[in-house]
């Protein structure tokens, strides 16, 4: 192998927790979408920072590329080692290292995992809000920029991460950012370790901001007749400023979706589903206000869930509708698109993606975090058809150029990986040749998640 040198010193430094053959390789080869196995040449099993830092020093000095890895649960082929390599798996780094409860801050080591952290934090009244679906490692959500269900209110780990621990690509360790809750002192490097995607630096600790528990949950599920009514009562809902927490468009095809996995009888109509936090009084209140616009707007079959089971059962629901989509078409994978509009652009992004869509010939159900113009298209494809792959990628394309034609993004939450690296030209023009020079600068070999999210020549930007 070419990183032979690399992998005998590591293997003398890590022992046993160097792995060069067998199902570690092959499970560290696979990404959660349509893209096919990529094993690394070994997977490594740090424990601490310094343990990373030695890492990433030995590998720099033989040219090796490492690939950061927390639990696999990235959708754009972020964590996969397509030039081969050390995949850097963090998942023994899985401790909460101090909880400052006056504060409302955490400090946790990246492979700890959002549930797990909020489990910790049960008796100190305070929770992480930021819930992408997956129970994904705090790393790997961070170097995505991750957000999910509850952005609308709580916003995303950009706005959520205080401070950072960085392994550079020469082994430096670093510190940005402080406890404190703003500062003038310098460039923001937080932010931008924060959506590198570990193609600047791997985060081995992060200080997180925390929220108070909510003293009351409503939660509700309503159905409309059409998709624009349920996009016209989002938006007439955030222009009231009633303070949602969650609230989630599905379509009709999803709607369908769901009563099939979950046996539950949904009308198979576009639905919202929408979750208050605060006091008794001002949840209640919340949820009267938005009642009122739904029945402006024509909603109907208005659900609500009033115990915690069953808050938890309609999130589930919602959370598992990627894999019940993928089940919905045997034999199928996902190409799962990621787009995100200003709001007041959100309904002709919409119905000029569904008909998009529907003129392609593909399934493709929709669903998103349309509290903050954020919503996915996901494509099933059937594995290992070149032609629907090539169909799926064509549209794909056309709803990133749709995106950032209304003014938006190709990617709100997802990131870039591999997977949208060739729609970044186009949405950042000469900037991306800037994003190139940042990684140059501080990783100048290029080890760090090579062939992920900038260009790897100049001749990528101009085309």
């Amino acid at each position: 192998m070419a990183h032979d040198a690399a992998l005998a010193e590591l293997q003398t430094f890590l022992g046993d927790r160097l792995i060069l053959s067998g199902a570690d390789l092959a499970a560290h080869g696979q990404s959660e979408a349509w893209f096919p196995p990529t094993p690394p040449d070994a997977v490594a099993y740090p424990e601490t920072t310094e343990e990373v830092s030695a890492i990433v020093a030995i590998s720099a000095r033989h040219h090796c590329p490492v690939t950061p890895w927390g639990t696999g649960t990235s959708l754009e082929g972020h964590a996969l080692a397509v030039r081969g390599g050390i995949s850097l798996d963090l998942s023994r780094m899985n401790r909460v290292l101090a909880v400052r409860a006056e504060d409302m801050q955490a400090v946790a080591q990246p492979g700890l995992t959002r549930e797990a952290l909020n489990t910790d934090l049960r008796a100190t009244g305070l929770m992480f809000p930021i819930d992408p679906g997956a129970n994904a490692s705090l790393g790997g959500m961070a170097a995505t920029r991750a957000s999910g269900t509850t952005a609308v209110r709580y916003g995303t780990m950009r706005d959520n991460v205080m401070a950072l621990e960085v392994v550079l690509a020469d082994g430096r360790v670093i510190r940005t950012g402080s406890g404190a809750r703003k500062s003038s002192a310098g460039y923001d490097l937080t932010g931008l370790f924060v959506g590198s995607e570990g193609t600047l630096g791997i985060i081995t600790e992060l200080t997180l901001k925390l929220h108070g528990q909510p003293e009351a949950v409503t939660a509700a599920v309503c159905a409309f007749d059409d998709f624009a009514a349920a996009v016209d009562t989002v938006i007439a809902t955030i222009q009231m400023g009633i303070p949602m927490a969650r609230i989630e468009f599905v379509d009709e095809a999803v709607a369908a979706i769901f009563n099939a996995a979950n046996g539950t009888a949904l009308p198979e109509k576009p639905h919202l589903m929408v979750e208050f936090h605060g006091s008794a009084t001002s949840a209640a209140e919340d949820a009267r206000r938005f009642g009122e616009v739904v029945a402006d707007m024509g909603g109907a079959h208005f659900d609500w869930a009033t115990t915690p089971e069953a808050r938890g059962r309609l999130w589930r629901m919602r959370h598992g509708a990627y894999p019940a989509c993928i089940a919905s078409r045997p034999g199928a994978m996902g190409l799962v698109t990621d787009l995100c509009v200003p709001i007041s652009r959100l309904a002709e992004a919409v119905s000029e993606t569904r008909a998009d869509i529907a003129a392609s010939g593909l399934p493709g159900p929709i669903l998103g975090h349309v509290g903050d113009g954020n919503f996915h298209a996901i494509l099933l494809i059937e594995r290992d058809n070149a032609d629907e792959l090539k169909t799926a990628k064509a549209l794909a394309r056309r709803m990133a150029e749709r995106a950032i034609r209304l003014g938006g993004t190709m990617t709100g939450e997802h990131g870039v990986g591999m997977g949208k690296k060739d729609l970044m030209a186009m949405e950042h023009g000469q900037a991306w040749e800037v994003m190139a020079r940042i990684k140059r600068a501080l990783d100048p070999d290029g080890i760090l998640n090579p062939g992920k999210v900038v260009p790897e020549n100049m001749t990528e930007v101009s085309q």
